[in-house]
């Protein structure tokens, strides 16, 4: 009896030690730095999450270019690693190539369609959570102008503006909008300088918010409206911390969700492939109210947009997706 039950334990430390080995997770950033405050400071704090609660360590890389992204996707790969999170739209044409090339490798892709039995593409609706700190805006702008900043102009980043707009029209219906995106490469998401002048520049037209939606890119948009005793809206991650009682909200996305479901999912073997949108009803999207910035949230503005949230989860607000024809409503 006492042999037997030696046996059973011996076999099921080999099962869990077998189980641990098939997790062994990466994660590869956007360009635009780990630690940007924003998109990719989030997906580091869901491995951060994961690895606090389950003790199993994660690698991870910060391309600086481009190619680099599916050198290391690849590399994570070839070395057993087992799930492989790619973040950004950025490495779409190398997850499809890599994964094809390792069909028992786990891949995630955020903010991309990737097609493949192995990869989990993890999308989010920033038109929704975009609306939502544009009826913010509208309502906290006293000049009736508010500002947007984007990093790299692409469908993707016009989908937040587009959120926006409407979110601002439906505070205020006459309200004018500026825009202005970084640039048209990867550099677009780091250049905090280039985005403090846009910023400037939409304040001199009479801009009193200004809402970025750059990387970090964006630093430089929250710090030029400090500076000039405007308010911001963060994005991605909570920002509001970041300068308090000048960043009106943030447009929380939580790629920290992807990145840590995607860990914990392939842990429990509840790994599932396929397409994954994440909105206001799923809390995958949010503007942020916390005590950094709730000085600057009326009674009133709280109502605003706690009711737009629930007529979008209702389905009696549609807000319009940019990326579906390329077009704004106006």
């Amino acid at each position: 009896m006492k042999k037997s039950l030696l046996t059973l334990l011996a076999v099921a430390a080999m099962s869990t030690t077998a189980l641990a080995a098939d997790v062994k997770p990466a994660l590869v950033y956007g360009t635009g730095g780990k630690f940007d405050k924003s998109f990719n400071e989030a997906a580091y704090n869901g491995a951060e999450k994961f690895k606090a609660e389950t003790g199993i360590a994660y690698r991870d890389f910060e391309p600086t270019g481009d190619t680099q992204g599916e050198q290391a996707i690849r590399n994570f790969a070839s070395r057993g690693f087992n799930p492989v999170v790619a973040v950004s739209f950025a490495w779409t044409s190398a997850v499809e190539k890599v994964a094809a090339e390792f069909p028992d490798t786990k891949f995630i892709i955020v903010d991309a369609v990737v097609d493949k039995p192995n990869v989990r593409s993890v999308l989010y609706k920033e038109e929704e959570g975009s609306y939502l700190v544009g009826v913010l805006a509208g309502m906290a702008s006293k000049s009736g102008k508010v500002g947007f900043v984007g990093g790299m102009d692409i469908p993707l980043i016009r989908k937040f503006e587009c959120g926006y707009e409407q979110g601002a029209r439906a505070a205020k219906a006459n309200i004018e909008v500026f825009q202005n995106m970084t640039g048209t490469t990867g550099a677009a998401w780091n250049d905090p300088v280039r985005g403090g002048e846009l910023t400037k520049n939409q304040i001199d037209q009479g801009a009193d918010v200004v809402y970025a939606a750059a990387g970090a890119t964006g630093l430089g948009v929250l710090q030029t409206a400090a500076d000039n005793k405007k308010l911001s809206i963060g994005v991605d991650s909570n920002q509001n911390h970041l300068h308090p009682g000048s960043v009106l909200t943030s447009m929380v996305k939580r790629v920290d969700l992807a990145v840590y479901n995607a860990y914990n999912d392939t842990k429990n073997d509840k790994f599932t492939a396929g397409v994954q949108a994440l909105g206001v009803k799923e809390d995958g999207v949010a503007a942020a109210i916390d005590d950094n910035n709730k000085s600057l949230i009326t009674p009133e503005m709280q109502a605003a947009v706690d009711k737009a949230k629930a007529d979008i989860i209702a389905g009696t607000v549609k807000v319009h997706d940019y990326t579906t024809d390329n077009a704004c409503p106006k």
